[in-house]
């Protein structure tokens, strides 16, 4: 047998076995750490975590102004613990700008079924004021799929339809993560969210590839963080438990 051959064998045997004693030399506190010091959030059922910033609890629009004129409070209607779009008073949005965060929201579409397509129970959440999340009533509604509730309004159409009786609250769960842009206003890096429908995933790593334009392609608009924004389409839509959190 070659003399070479016999030798490499050897080395190699030797190596193994050196990177195995290497191995069991280890403890198990050589791969733990503890720091830093995490921070405690506390959660109750049907309440925002302990660390969330709350926008709508029932109580008061404190936390939103008009989209028309920002020094105005927003004009919509609060009544038994529910914000209801007010048709013809323009969209709300948030006093706060956000850029990464995860961010809840219950609604419900109107108990008296009118419309269809677009026009039944159409209401949007506009992420960083930019990238809308439809909402509208899609029971038994046909409407093109990109522009259904679950979707990113003309992007991108939910990966299942998630439905509930009429009269019941809907609830989206977003863990959206914003665009990127470099100090010459060049895009370095896409939106991308996850949205979770009745705790069903309807949106999973999904890239947002601009404004969601009604007609057109979407539009690469240069902006750093931006509000929660509500639409008024029209439509009577209720909303309750808003809260955000953020990354």
């Amino acid at each position: 047998m070659n003399k070479i051959y016999i030798s490499c064998c050897v080395l190699s045997m030797s190596l193994i076995g050196s990177l195995s004693y290497a191995q069991t030399k280890f403890q198990p506190q050589d791969t733990e750490f503890y720091t830093p010091v995490l921070r405690t959030v506390t959660t109750t059922e049907n309440k925002a975590p302990s660390d969330a910033i709350v926008l709508f609890d029932g109580s008061n629009l404190n936390q939103w102004v008009s989209s028309n004129n920002v020094k105005e409070q927003a004009p919509w209607k609060v009544q038994n613990n529910v914000l209801t779009s007010t048709p013809k008073t323009g969209n709300i949005q948030t006093k706060e700008n956000f850029e990464d965060f995860q961010l809840h929201v219950e609604w419900k579409s109107p108990e008296v079924i009118k419309g269809e397509g677009q026009g039944r129970g159409n209401s949007g959440i506009f992420l960083q004021g930019q990238y809308e999340l439809q909402v509208l009533d899609n029971n038994n509604n046909p409407t093109y799929v990109n522009g259904q509730a679950g979707s990113i309004y003309k992007q991108q159409p939910p990966l299942v339809t998630a439905t509930k009786p009429a009269g019941q609250w809907h609830t989206y769960d977003v863990l959206y993560t914003a665009p990127r842009f470099n100090a010459d206003g060049v895009l370095i890096k896409k939106g991308i969210v996850t949205v979770l429908h009745n705790g069903v995933v309807v949106q999973y790593n999904t890239q947002i590839e601009g404004t969601t334009e009604y007609i057109g392609l979407p539009k690469t608009l240069v902006h750093g963080p931006g509000p929660i924004v509500l639409q008024d389409h029209g439509d009577l839509v209720d909303f309750r438990n808003i809260w955000i959190r953020r990354l």
